[in-house]
C-alpha cells in the first residue's frame, strides 16, 4: 500500500482518510505502508508541505514502513522513458501551447472531448532529431491505443471506459521531467504496490495508467477508489466546511484519537451502531466491503463529540500535560500553576 501525496499544499483531512485507509488495509493484510512524495512538479512543491505532511501523519500515528521523494529516482523513469521511445510507443510532441489550446478550443465547441489530434505521431526520425538539437519546446506523448480499458474496482465494482476518449496522454515534459500519469505507474511497479485505494477523484486516471502498465508489460495493482467527502449541504468540502489542514485540529485542541476515529467514519461502517474505536481495534476491523460508494458528510458535531468522548476519558495527569502547551503559548501557565499549585 501507498500514501502518495504531492508536497504542494498541506495535509487536509481528505488527505488524511486516505492515508489511514491505506494504513489500515496494509497492517491488516500484512503488507507494507509506504509514504511516497510526489514532487516531480518542481514549481510548485516546497519542502514546507512536505514536512506538513510528514508531522500531521505522525500526530495521527500513522507509521510508514518505507519513505521515498520522486524527485530522487529521475533515472528510473528516464529509463522507461527511453524504452518507450525506442520501442515507438510515446514520441516527441512539438505543438506549441497556443496550438493546442486552440485546437482544445475548437473541439469543445463542436461539442467533442478534448483531446491531442495526433500531429506529431508520425513524424519522421530525422526531423525530430534536427528539432530537438534545435531545442524547439517539446514533450513526450504516449501512443493510447483506441479500444476499452476495463477494470474492476473493490468499491465500484466493474468500470469501463473508451480510451479513443482520451487520445495520446503527455507522460512527461522531457526525459528528467516525467508527469503524474508516467511517474505513479512507475513507482507502484518498482515498489511492488498490489492495491491502490485512493479518492474517486482519481478515477478518470486510472485507465490512462492501465494503458501505460500494459505498455511496459507491468501487471496492474487492485483499485479502490475511495467516495468523496462533502460538506452537511453535500456541496464538495471547502475550507468553511472541515477541508483545513489536519494540523489545524491538533493547534485547536483536537485530540490525534478522536480525528481518526472521525476520519474512519467517513466512508467505512463496522457493520453495527459501534462509534468508538482505537487506531488497534481499526486495524482488525478494517475491510474495503464496508466502505461505501456514496459521498461522505462532513459532520463537524460529531468530531467536537468525539473529541470530547475521548477528553473526558483522560486521565488527570494526561489532561494536564495536553493542556500546558496551550497555557504557554498563551502565557497562562504561571496563573495555571498558581491555581493548581503544579510544580
Amino acid at each position: 500500500m501507498r500514501m502518495a501525496p504531492s508536497p504542494t499544499g498541506l495535509l487536509h483531512v481528505g488527505l488524511a482518510r486516505t492515508a489511514l485507509f491505506n494504513y489500515l488495509f496494509a497492517q491488516k493484510e500484512g503488507g507494507k505502508f509506504i509514504l511516497r512524495i510526489e514532487d516531480t512538479d518542481r514549481e510548485r512543491s516546497d519542502p514546507k508541505f512536505e514536512k506538513d505532511i510528514v508531522e500531521g501523519l505522525q500526530w495521527l500515528g500513522i507509521k510508514w514502513d518505507e519513505f521515498y521523494r520522486q524527485s530522487e529516482r529521475i533515472a528510473i523513469y528516464t529509463q522507461y522513458l527511453e524504452k518507450l521511445l525506442k520501442e515507438s510507443k510515446a514520441y516527441y510532441c512539438f505543438c506549441s501551447e497556443d496550438e493546442l489550446e486552440s485546437k482544445r478550443q475548437d473541439q469543445m465547441s463542436r461539442g467533442e472531448a478534448p483531446k491531442y489530434n495526433g500531429k506529431c505521431r508520425e513524424l519522421q526520425a530525422a526531423e525530430v532529431k534536427k528539432y530537438l538539437a534545435e531545442n524547439k519546446p517539446s514533450i513526450i506523448r504516449f501512443k493510447a491505443t483506441s479500444k476499452k480499458v476495463m477494470f474492476h474496482d473493490l468499491i465500484r465494482g466493474q468500470l469501463e471506459f473508451d480510451s479513443s476518449l482520451v487520445g495520446d496522454i503527455a507522460i512527461a515534459k522531457d526525459l528528467a521531467t516525467p508527469l503524474y500519469n508516467f511517474a505513479v505507474v512507475v513507482d507502484d511497479f518498482a515498489m511492488k504496490i498490489t492495491h491502490v485505494i485512493r479518492g474517486d477523484d482519481h478515477i478518470s486516471n486510472t485507465p490512462k495508467q492501465i494503458m501505460l502498465q500494459k505498455a511496459l508489460g507491468f501487471i496492474s495493482p487492485k483499485y479502490a477508489h475511495l467516495p468523496m467527502i462533502l460538506a452537511s449541504d453535500r456541496s464538495k468540502l471547502s475550507k468553511r466546511h472541515g477541508a483545513v489542514p489536519a494540523l489545524k485540529y491538533r493547534d485547536e485542541g483536537y485530540l490525534p484519537e478522536a480525528l481518526i476515529n472521525f476520519l474512519v467514519l467517513l466512508g467505512w461502517h463496522p457493520g453495527d451502531d459501534r462509534e468508538i474505536f482505537t487506531l488497534k481495534s481499526l486495524i482488525k476491523e478494517f475491510s474495503l466491503e464496508r466502505v461505501q460508494k456514496s459521498g461522505a458528510i462532513f459532520n463537524q458535531q460529531r468530531l467536537d463529540w468525539l473529541n470530547g468522548f475521548y477528553i473526558r476519558n483522560l486521565t488527570l495527569e494526561s489532561l494536564t500535560k495536553k493542556c500546558f502547551p496551550y497555557l504557554i503559548k498563551n502565557n497562562l501557565s504561571e496563573l495555571w500553576k498558581n491555581q493548581c499549585h503544579c510544580n
